[in-house]
């Protein structure tokens, strides 16, 4: 599907071929070009990502993330994998976390749209992000185990969060695939959408989120995942900080005087 009235990236992000980047509003749109690949990850597509998530325009309030072609993400290229010492392979793996450390605690949220293949370090990728739409063709794995290797992109952190170390060791042990729906039911995605109908659900999900108070979102983003790694009194306390900050902001009190003040929409069951 071709997203309307999104404007091609000019200047530093028009430079990052393993990209297509494009703007509309407050949404700028990510996807990884290599469809020929299935969108494999090497180490220039994870540079260019990292180079276009420091690289933003301040008017982008979210990011839509998806893959071109029939796929999302396949992994790791395989077909570049070479030989490293183990100091190498630290560095590696670092580049790595560095890049999905911006999906994750980067300025805006993220919204990635999955699907085909969603496997191994592509995984990786789109456990990082904050919001995950699936269509029905996707499907997920983590094969690390079949080929002798470890997860290296932040997964053996972030996976265990969503589904429970039990199931990512079943799936790394064993080669389990899971279908998009048993990926819904495991927390790997939070909506399911039929073929085609993904990244109109992830543009009108960015499109709510862009609008909401700055650091409103900055908290959701960069203060819930640490909350979850506190003990309850350490998390409760950074709660109260958080929040004081939030309200204090003077984006919240208009939005809440216009909640106030019958100008804004009450929560309803949709």
């Amino acid at each position: 599907m071709t997203l309307p009235d999104f404007t091609p990236a000019t200047g530093l992000l028009a430079g990052l071929p393993l990209l297509q980047i494009s703007q509309q509003g407050a949404v700028a749109h990510l996807r990884l070009n290599r469809p020929a690949k299935r969108n494999a990850l090497n180490d220039p597509l994870i540079a260019q990502l990292h180079t276009a998530l420091l690289n933003l325009p301040e008017d982008v309030g979210a990011v839509l993330l998806s893959g071109e072609g029939e796929h999302f993400c396949a992994g790791l290229d395989l077909s570049e994998l070479s030989e490293r010492s183990v100091a190498e392979g630290i560095a590696h793996s670092r580049g790595w976390h560095a890049a999905f450390e911006q999906v994750q605690f980067g300025r805006v949220p993220v919204v990635a749209v999955l699907h085909g293949a969603v496997v191994g370090g592509g995984l990786e990728l789109a456990s990082s992000a904050h919001v995950r739409v699936a269509e029905r063709s996707t499907f997920y794995a983590l094969p690390e185990g079949q080929r002798g290797l470890f997860v290296g992109g932040g997964g053996a952190a972030r996976i265990p969060r969503l589904i429970g170390t039990a199931r990512m060791t079943d799936m790394m042990l064993t080669g389990r695939v899971l279908s998009a729906d048993e990926g819904l039911q495991a927390g790997l995605s939070t909506y399911l959408t039929e073929p085609g109908e993904g990244l109109a659900q992830g543009l009108a999900l960015a499109r709510k989120i862009a609008v909401n108070a700055p650091l409103s979102n900055f908290a959701v983003m960069q203060a819930l995942p640490r909350i979850a790694g506190l003990s309850q009194s350490d998390g409760l306390f950074v709660e109260s900080l958080m929040a004081a900050i939030a309200q204090g902001d003077d984006a919240a009190k208009q939005r809440m005087r216009a909640f106030l003040e019958g100008r804004a929409g009450k929560v309803s069951a949709a």
